[in-house]
């Protein structure tokens, strides 16, 4: 959340065309007889209005980060863990995972000796007590807390690159530290002082061109807010190297210009994390040009709306349950996007192995809506909504990203199919940047909102439906429980989940949460949603992985096949 989560908005007027040639200004120098680097530019639809990697849950963001900072694991694109940043994955198997008479496990890593951060200082166990301690601290405003605050101890070995944490409970994703990000203690120290200040004073905020920040095959020098990203390759980087001088996310927030700026040769690709739309994506690669090839991922990503239970309708369950058979998903599915994609019946996937056909499903059935509706209080009493005993009408604020064009296009069938049942759906749009970081993750929004997540494979939502997660100004907004859902159900059977090591009785506790999800219905499923990647055929080694853990993260993986890319 990560994330999945995200979306877009009209026409801009004019495309800013970034130069395509330059070379990264702190790459090693190649050999005379080396061709230059090519330039990258890679097209998006949102901004990454943050890049601090623990501090709220935006899609884009995990995909910017994916090229300047390593997780010390994640899933690759055949979803297996693997390490990103330490040398070997933990096992109970290989000895390096120990159950503990408390209760609890240990869990040893080993960073990789020659990770350093770009201004060439070593990633080392010092980064990653300081992360423990800010992960966990309950006034710095992480999203994920929740995997900080899972451990009790870490012990840091002499040699600075292996350590030991030391896990409260025995937990079936020990050795899952994909949230578990490092950041440089020598840089973000001084910013912690006052953890109540750290989301303001993080140098991620405040110069996030700072070389220091960054610890993957690229570092961000260039952040113009609003516009685009530059990466420069990480000097200090010793892994294999990466294949491209520069590296440019190119914001577009209306993907119609979008799409104009790919064809017209000012943006090279089209990212499938935060890119098109699929009924968008269909269309464009039905006329692509033979130099370009569109690739359909369908994955973890899952649409759905939030609701604020604070309002006085959507705080009953049975008009949240009204709501979602008074919207018609499989007819919107059908004509908008050629029935591509999958309903959702809770926040699991079938593509996931745990998932249950045994949650109830929640059918188009407009009549059932208006007889819950009727049982719930809210009676048609004549023209316009509905209203309550005390002549409350049924009115509820439906909000999305700008520029997202499918996204406002469902807005509209939703309210025009639950005008049928007599709820008044009034939409709104906002950028991206104030949609995520006040309406969302400050929980200002009044009715519902329109976004999606990315999620992880198998991992369990403590972050997102547990009550200890709920953002609020007294944690400083950490958490990612954004509906404020509290269930002593739900809280009880995530905290069994993440304690069973069995697999046959974690596949039964993952039946159980998704039956309860979709009794609740904290937030409202719509969809499982297919990622679109557009790019040119000389672009090799690009993989998409379905799930959270973006592409970016491979990208030394990324070649191009004519040695330096036609600059169009």
């Amino acid at each position: 959340m990560r994330g999945w989560s995200r979306l877009r908005d009209m026409m801009a007027a004019a495309l800013f065309c970034l130069p395509v040639a330059a070379l990264a200004q702190n790459a090693p120098a190649a050999p005379p007889s080396s061709p230059p680097r090519p330039d990258l530019i890679i097209g998006l639809s949102q901004f990454p209005t943050v890049l601090h990697p623990s501090i709220e849950s935006m899609i884009v963001k995990a995909y910017a980060l994916g090229f300047v900072h390593r997780p010390i694991t994640a899933y690759d694109a055949d979803w297996k863990l693997v390490c990103m940043l330490c040398t070997k994955l933990p096992t109970i198997e290989n000895g390096l995972a120990k159950p503990e008479a408390s209760g609890g496990m240990a869990v040893t890593f080993t960073i990789e000796p020659s990770a350093s951060w770009a201004d060439g200082q070593p990633v080392t166990t010092d980064d990653v007590l300081f992360s423990w301690g800010v992960g966990k601290h309950s006034q710095s405003g992480v999203a994920n807390a929740g995997i900080y605050r899972a451990i009790t101890k870490i012990d840091a070995a002499p040699d600075k690159k292996t350590f030991t944490i030391h896990l409260a409970k025995a937990s079936g994703s020990y050795n899952v530290l994909t949230d578990f990000r490092v950041l440089p203690a020598h840089i973000e120290k001084a910013a912690f002082a006052e953890p109540a200040e750290y989301r303001k004073r993080s140098l991620y905020m405040a110069q996030p061109t700072n070389p220091g920040l960054y610890d993957g095959p690229y570092r961000v020098t260039e952040v113009a807010t609003g516009s685009h990203v530059t990466l420069e390759p990480n000097p200090h980087w010793a892994g294999k190297a990466p294949a491209f001088g520069r590296i440019v996310l190119k914001t577009i927030e209306n993907t119609s210009a979008l799409q104009a700026a790919l064809l017209s040769g000012q943006i090279h690709m089209i990212a499938g994390e935060m890119g098109l739309p699929l009924d968008q994506a269909v269309s464009l690669a039905n006329r692509l040009p033979p130099e370009m090839k569109a690739e359909f991922k369908p994955g973890l990503v899952y649409e759905h709306l939030d609701v604020n239970p604070a309002h006085p309708a959507l705080s009953d369950p049975r008009v949240r349950r009204a709501i979602l058979m008074g919207i018609d998903r499989r007819a919107i599915s059908r004509e908008m996007f050629g029935g591509k994609l999958p309903l959702a019946d809770s926040n699991i996937s079938a593509l996931e192995p745990v998932y249950t056909t045994a949650a109830r499903h929640y059918s188009y059935d407009p009549r059932r809506a208006a007889a819950l509706l009727d049982e719930a209080g809210w009676k048609q009493m004549g023209p316009g909504p509905r209203r309550n005993a005390a002549g409350q009408a049924l009115v509820i604020e439906l909000g999305t990203t700008a520029g997202n064009h499918s996204r406002e296009l469902v807005q509209q069938v939703i309210q025009a199919q639950l005008r049928q049942i007599g709820v008044e759906i009034r939409p709104f749009t906002e950028v991206s940047r104030s949609f995520f970081a006040d309406k969302v993750t400050k929980r200002t929004f009044t009715g519902m909102v329109l976004y999606s997540w990315f999620g992880t494979p198998g991992q369990v939502p403590r972050s997102t439906l547990h009550s200890a997660f709920i953002p609020k100004p007294e944690n400083n907004f950490s958490g990612q429980n954004f509906t404020g859902y509290a269930n002593p159900k739900m809280d009880a059977l995530i905290d069994a989940l993440d304690a069973e090591l069995d697999p046959a009785k974690r596949v039964e506790l993952w039946h159980q949460l998704q039956e309860l999800y979709a009794e609740d219905l904290p937030a409202l499923p719509l969809f499982f949603t297919t990622a679109a990647f557009i790019t040119p055929n000389w672009l090799k080694g690009l993989r998409p992985t379905g799930h959270d853990a973006p592409s970016s993260l491979w990208v030394t993986d990324w070649s191009s096949s004519a040695g330096i890319a036609a600059q169009r």
